[in-house]
């Protein structure tokens, strides 16, 4: 029994599960933005969305452990367990070639809801279809050659892109079944999603400062190497305000329901992890209560967000 709690509990830490919020957060809101629009709520699509995007979520996670290999063993002052990797094959603790099969499986298992997703809502299906697809293939190339993505400077919209704007419009279209290119109501869950996808954006921007020197040095180009460390740092000031302004605009000129302002009931959060950043980024111990107010603003924001829809629905 022990040695079952040990092999849970260590690809708990290899997935790195406490950070499905990046991904069960939107599902959450996309399902809120559904229920308001059409008062159903289909309960075996919602887990099996929040399953499918934790799979994704895993096999990414895994797959950037094995190919990050480089960057990570040569890391000294990543922030755990914010940066720097979920550190197992740099502890010995699981095998590189056992954590790259994990990925894969996780990518497999995936495709397998997607294809039970496509098949049963066959309305939005198509789209549904092509959302997994762009999921898996940005998860598994964002560090795997010969694409890297996580190696240019987009990487942090691409992450945005994932995990903020793509996961709320999977989990809306799995429950509404249909959308419309030329009806406004069919792009609230991507407008909703929008702050969202800046702070999870904003949320990489502020866990690779610790990584710079070993990211540098491997050749990952992404835009906080490319800024140094005291411009990233206000960077990350401009990306979290503007998750805060887009929400605003997105009321005000979009239509979204003025409830969704519940969202800025995080602002004083974020603006704490603002200062510490500001003030700490040289100096990745003290930066590190910024990395951890980062994904509670994001969890934070985006569930207050979601009640706002509810609350639409219900008055």
């Amino acid at each position: 029994m022990v040695k079952v709690g040990n092999w849970v509990k260590l690809w708990f830490v290899a997935i790195r599960a406490p950070f499905f919020v990046a991904v069960i957060t939107p599902a959450i809101l996309g399902t809120a933005i559904a229920w308001q629009s059409t008062e159903i709520f289909y309960w075996h699509y919602f887990l099996l969305a929040l399953v499918g995007a934790a799979l994704i979520n895993s096999g990414t996670n895994l797959v950037n452990d094995y190919f990050d290999r480089s960057t990570d063993d040569i890391n000294v002052e990543y922030v755990a367990p914010f940066t720097g990797g979920s550190r197992m094959i740099q502890q010995g603790l699981i095998a590189p070639s056992r954590v790259l099969v994990a990925g894969m499986f996780c990518f497999v298992a995936v495709a397998a809801i997607g294809a039970y997703l496509v098949w049963a809502t066959w309305a939005s299906g198509p789209m549904i279809l092509i959302l997994g697809t762009i999921g898996v293939f940005s998860g598994f190339f964002y560090t795997a050659p010969p694409l890297k993505l996580g190696y240019r400077w987009p990487a942090e919209a691409i992450v945005g892109l994932n995990c903020g704007i793509l996961v709320t419009l999977g989990a809306y279209w799995i429950q509404a079944q249909t959308f419309s290119w030329h009806s406004l109501e069919s792009w609230v869950p991507v407008i909703a999603s929008i702050p969202l996808a800046i702070i999870i954006a904003a949320l990489l921007w502020v866990n690779e400062i610790p990584d710079y020197a070993a990211d540098k040095a491997v050749g990952k180009n992404h835009l906080v190497v490319l800024l140094g460390k005291e411009r990233a740092a206000k960077g990350y000031m401009v990306l979290l305000s503007a998750a805060y302004i887009c929400l605003v605009i997105g009321v005000i000129a979009a239509g979204i329901t003025p409830f969704a302002l519940l969202g800025l009931l995080t602002l004083p959060l974020a603006l704490r992890a603002m200062r510490v950043a500001i003030k700490n980024y040289a100096d990745s111990k003290a930066l590190a209560p910024a990395n951890a107010m980062t994904p509670m603003v994001y969890l934070a924001t985006g569930l207050l967000m979601a009640v706002g829809f509810f609350i639409a629905g219900v008055v």
